[in-house]
Protein backbone atom coordinates (compact mmCIF):
# COMPACT_ATOMS: atom_id res chain seq x y z
CA UNK A 1 0.00 0.00 0.00
CA UNK A 2 2.73 2.57 0.63
CA UNK A 3 3.78 2.11 -2.93
CA UNK A 4 0.55 2.92 -4.21
CA UNK A 5 -0.19 5.62 -1.71
CA UNK A 6 2.99 7.26 -3.22
CA UNK A 7 1.89 6.89 -6.82
CA UNK A 8 -1.37 8.04 -5.88
CA UNK A 9 -0.10 11.10 -4.06
CA UNK A 10 2.12 12.13 -7.34
CA UNK A 11 -0.98 11.79 -9.50
CA UNK A 12 -2.88 14.12 -7.19
CA UNK A 13 -0.40 16.49 -7.07
CA UNK A 14 -0.66 16.82 -10.57
CA UNK A 15 -3.44 16.94 -11.91
CA UNK A 16 -6.07 15.88 -8.73
CA UNK A 17 -8.95 17.31 -6.75
CA UNK A 18 -10.99 16.51 -4.23
CA UNK A 19 -14.34 17.52 -4.09
CA UNK A 20 -17.68 17.05 -1.59
CA UNK A 21 -20.11 14.28 -2.98
CA UNK A 22 -22.91 13.98 -0.30
CA UNK A 23 -21.68 12.81 2.64
CA UNK A 24 -18.17 11.86 1.34
CA UNK A 25 -15.65 13.33 -0.62
CA UNK A 26 -14.53 12.42 -3.92
CA UNK A 27 -10.96 11.90 -5.14
CA UNK A 28 -10.56 12.54 -8.80
CA UNK A 29 -7.49 12.23 -11.43
CA UNK A 30 -7.83 13.72 -14.89
CA UNK A 31 -6.13 11.50 -17.22
CA UNK A 32 -5.21 11.80 -20.85
CA UNK A 33 -6.98 9.78 -22.94
CA UNK A 34 -3.38 8.85 -24.92
CA UNK A 35 -2.49 6.65 -22.21
CA UNK A 36 -5.15 4.23 -20.88
CA UNK A 37 -2.26 2.29 -19.12
CA UNK A 38 -1.61 5.43 -16.81
CA UNK A 39 -5.79 5.33 -16.06
CA UNK A 40 -5.47 2.25 -15.24
CA UNK A 41 -2.83 2.28 -13.08
CA UNK A 42 -4.35 5.08 -10.88
CA UNK A 43 -7.25 3.27 -10.79
CA UNK A 44 -5.60 0.48 -9.18
CA UNK A 45 -3.34 2.28 -7.24
CA UNK A 46 -7.31 4.27 -5.31
CA UNK A 47 -8.32 0.87 -4.84
CA UNK A 48 -5.49 -0.52 -3.19
CA UNK A 49 -5.18 2.76 -0.96
CA UNK A 50 -9.18 2.54 -0.13
CA UNK A 51 -10.69 -0.69 -1.31
CA UNK A 52 -12.98 2.17 -2.72
CA UNK A 53 -15.20 1.72 -5.93
CA UNK A 54 -13.46 3.27 -8.82
CA UNK A 55 -15.31 5.01 -11.79
CA UNK A 56 -14.45 6.74 -14.41
CA UNK A 57 -16.32 9.87 -15.96
CA UNK A 58 -15.87 10.94 -19.89
CA UNK A 59 -13.88 11.66 -21.68
CA UNK A 60 -14.81 15.00 -22.32
CA UNK A 61 -15.24 17.03 -25.85
CA UNK A 62 -13.23 19.81 -24.88
CA UNK A 63 -10.35 17.62 -23.66
CA UNK A 64 -8.88 14.20 -24.37
CA UNK A 65 -9.52 13.15 -20.61
CA UNK A 66 -11.28 10.93 -18.42
CA UNK A 67 -11.76 11.20 -14.63
CA UNK A 68 -10.88 7.85 -12.64
CA UNK A 69 -12.42 9.06 -9.13
CA UNK A 70 -13.23 7.27 -6.04
CA UNK A 71 -15.56 8.58 -3.09
CA UNK A 72 -14.71 8.08 0.88
CA UNK A 73 -14.95 10.09 3.71
CA UNK A 74 -10.98 9.25 4.51
CA UNK A 75 -9.37 11.34 1.20
CA UNK A 76 -9.30 14.33 3.06
CA UNK A 77 -6.83 12.72 5.73
CA UNK A 78 -5.16 11.23 3.53
CA UNK A 79 -4.26 14.16 0.91
CA UNK A 80 -4.26 16.94 3.23
CA UNK A 81 -3.05 19.25 0.81
CA UNK A 82 -6.58 19.56 0.07
CA UNK A 83 -7.69 23.29 -0.20
CA UNK A 84 -9.60 26.33 -1.31
CA UNK A 85 -8.37 27.98 -5.07
CA UNK A 86 -5.54 26.39 -6.98
CA UNK A 87 -2.76 24.54 -6.07
CA UNK A 88 -0.20 27.02 -7.36
CA UNK A 89 -1.62 29.95 -5.78
CA UNK A 90 -1.30 28.17 -1.99
CA UNK A 91 1.01 26.30 -0.40
CA UNK A 92 1.78 23.25 -0.82
CA UNK A 93 3.31 21.25 1.90
CA UNK A 94 3.89 17.47 2.64
CA UNK A 95 2.72 16.48 5.81
CA UNK A 96 5.33 14.53 8.04
CA UNK A 97 4.15 10.87 8.01
CA UNK A 98 4.01 11.90 3.85
CA UNK A 99 7.61 13.16 3.62
CA UNK A 100 8.58 10.11 5.98
CA UNK A 101 6.41 7.42 3.15
CA UNK A 102 8.25 9.42 -0.12
CA UNK A 103 11.63 9.48 1.57
CA UNK A 104 11.68 5.49 2.37
CA UNK A 105 11.38 5.42 -1.74
CA UNK A 106 10.53 8.35 -4.08
CA UNK A 107 10.15 6.49 -6.47
CA UNK A 108 6.54 5.69 -7.20
CA UNK A 109 5.73 9.53 -6.10
CA UNK A 110 7.92 10.56 -9.36
CA UNK A 111 6.48 8.17 -11.17
CA UNK A 112 3.21 9.49 -10.44
CA UNK A 113 4.18 13.08 -10.89
CA UNK A 114 5.75 12.24 -14.13
CA UNK A 115 2.67 10.39 -15.41
CA UNK A 116 0.50 13.68 -14.28
CA UNK A 117 2.65 16.42 -15.85
CA UNK A 118 5.29 15.08 -17.24
CA UNK A 119 6.95 13.37 -20.51
CA UNK A 120 9.54 11.56 -22.02
CA UNK A 121 10.43 12.96 -25.25
CA UNK A 122 12.77 12.42 -28.04
CA UNK A 123 15.22 15.35 -28.64
CA UNK A 124 17.60 16.20 -31.26
CA UNK A 125 20.60 19.15 -32.73
CA UNK A 126 22.28 19.33 -35.36
CA UNK A 127 26.41 19.58 -35.15
CA UNK A 128 28.54 20.25 -38.09
CA UNK A 129 31.56 17.97 -38.08
CA UNK A 130 33.84 19.16 -40.88
CA UNK A 131 31.61 19.02 -44.04
CA UNK A 132 28.58 17.06 -42.74
CA UNK A 133 25.65 18.35 -40.60
CA UNK A 134 25.48 14.72 -38.03
CA UNK A 135 21.80 15.13 -36.34
CA UNK A 136 21.76 13.62 -32.84
CA UNK A 137 19.07 12.47 -30.81
CA UNK A 138 18.76 11.70 -27.00
CA UNK A 139 15.85 11.19 -24.43
CA UNK A 140 14.63 13.19 -21.80
CA UNK A 141 12.51 13.80 -19.19
CA UNK A 142 10.42 17.30 -18.84
CA UNK A 143 8.08 17.96 -15.55
CA UNK A 144 5.62 20.92 -15.54
CA UNK A 145 3.89 22.24 -12.97
CA UNK A 146 3.06 25.84 -12.12
CA UNK A 147 3.20 25.34 -8.72
CA UNK A 148 6.89 26.41 -7.00
CA UNK A 149 6.32 23.99 -4.37
CA UNK A 150 5.05 21.05 -6.22
CA UNK A 151 8.41 21.80 -8.25
CA UNK A 152 10.24 21.32 -5.15
CA UNK A 153 8.51 18.32 -3.65
CA UNK A 154 9.38 16.68 -7.25
CA UNK A 155 13.57 17.80 -7.50
CA UNK A 156 14.10 17.02 -3.65
CA UNK A 157 12.61 13.84 -4.42
CA UNK A 158 15.02 13.37 -7.43
CA UNK A 159 17.92 14.71 -5.64
CA UNK A 160 16.92 11.58 -2.96
CA UNK A 161 17.69 9.56 -5.93
CA UNK A 162 21.14 10.98 -7.26
CA UNK A 163 18.96 12.09 -10.23
CA UNK A 164 20.82 15.09 -12.05
CA UNK A 165 17.77 17.94 -13.45
CA UNK A 166 18.04 21.19 -14.33
CA UNK A 167 15.52 23.80 -14.54
CA UNK A 168 13.71 24.44 -18.21
CA UNK A 169 11.89 27.71 -18.28
CA UNK A 170 10.22 29.07 -15.00
CA UNK A 171 7.69 26.41 -14.80
CA UNK A 172 9.40 23.23 -15.99
CA UNK A 173 12.38 20.72 -14.92
CA UNK A 174 14.55 18.55 -17.10
CA UNK A 175 16.32 15.38 -16.73
CA UNK A 176 18.32 15.01 -19.70
CA UNK A 177 21.89 13.66 -18.71
CA UNK A 178 22.41 9.92 -19.97
CA UNK A 179 22.61 8.39 -16.69
CA UNK A 180 20.05 9.97 -15.16
CA UNK A 181 17.59 9.23 -18.13
CA UNK A 182 18.85 5.59 -17.38
CA UNK A 183 17.67 5.74 -13.91
CA UNK A 184 14.17 7.24 -14.68
CA UNK A 185 13.90 4.85 -17.40
CA UNK A 186 14.09 2.04 -14.62
CA UNK A 187 10.79 2.66 -12.93
CA UNK A 188 8.94 5.60 -15.28
CA UNK A 189 9.70 4.60 -19.02
CA UNK A 190 7.83 6.42 -21.74
CA UNK A 191 3.68 6.85 -21.19
CA UNK A 192 1.38 3.97 -22.24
Amino acid sequence: MPTAYAYLLGQYLGDGHIRRSGRSHCLSISCCTHYPAVAAEVGDAMRRVLAASVFRRGPYHHAACVNVEACSRHWLHLFPQHGEGRKHERAIVLEPWQQKLVDADPRPMVRGLLHSDGCRVTNWTEKRVGETVKRYEYPRYLFSNRSDDIRAIFTDALDRLGIAWRRNGPWSVSVARRDAVAALDTFVGPKT
